[in-house]
């Protein structure tokens, strides 16, 4: 996969979320939905938001988990159009997904299916999250909303809803950083490093990254 430039800054991704017919592409579970916010230069300035038709039924559970009926589906464009659609609007930027690996599988396997690649890499909101709030109860999406105060319309499990939020978390964690540690627009390797340490090495990390 290619690499995008040595820097970038984390207030510039793309935050992305799916909802998908079943748990894990490789038990042949496809995406159904996809929602994305595009965040440049810590506003966010676009979104993206469709559903997709996988080319079978989803089960009834799924339909009441997401809301998103069968009949919906049935008039949505197939996947392979839909994430053509997204290809682009992810372009070149990093992505950040709330625990990120089960988004990442997800757009994995839908691009392969188009044969596309993307550059960027993946940030995970759920892994910096317990890295910079231990203190919360658990680290899901729902909770870190209502731990933060952040803005929500109250949907959950909806593509845009829910990346709207997440990209919402990402920004509060970042003004976090700045207020905390004095880091002003770190870039995205520095989000990596925080992601890939564990709780207690952050804070003594954080610091001398912030002394130089």
């Amino acid at each position: 996969m290619s690499k995008t430039p040595t820097y970038s800054p984390a207030n510039t991704v793309v935050v992305l979320d799916f909802e998908t017919s079943g748990l894990s592409p490789n038990q042949g579970a496809r995406a159904i939905e996809i929602g994305a916010v595009l965040i440049e230069q810590g506003q966010i300035t676009a979104r993206f938001s469709e559903l997709m038709n996988p080319g079978f039924r989803i089960n009834s559970f799924i339909e009441d988990y997401t809301g998103i009926s069968n009949q919906m589906l049935a008039h949505a464009a197939p996947c392979a159009e839909v994430m053509a659609r997204f290809a682009e609007f992810i372009g070149k930027h990093h992505l950040v997904a709330h625990n990120a690996t089960f988004d990442q599988r997800f757009l994995d396997a839908e691009f392969s299916q188009i044969g596309h690649q993307y550059p960027g890499q993946f940030g995970c909101s759920l892994l910096l999250a317990r890295r910079l709030y231990p203190e919360a109860i658990n680290h899901q999406l729902a909770t870190l909303v209502r731990h933060k105060q952040l803005p929500t319309n109250g949907t959950y499990h909806r593509a845009l809803a829910d990346a709207e939020m997440t990209g919402h978390l990402w920004l509060r964690m970042l003004a976090d950083l700045k207020q905390g540690y004095a880091i002003t627009e770190p870039p995205f390797s520095l989000i990596q490093k925080i992601m890939a340490k564990t709780k207690a090495e952050v804070p003594k990390f954080l610091r001398q990254y912030a002394r130089g």
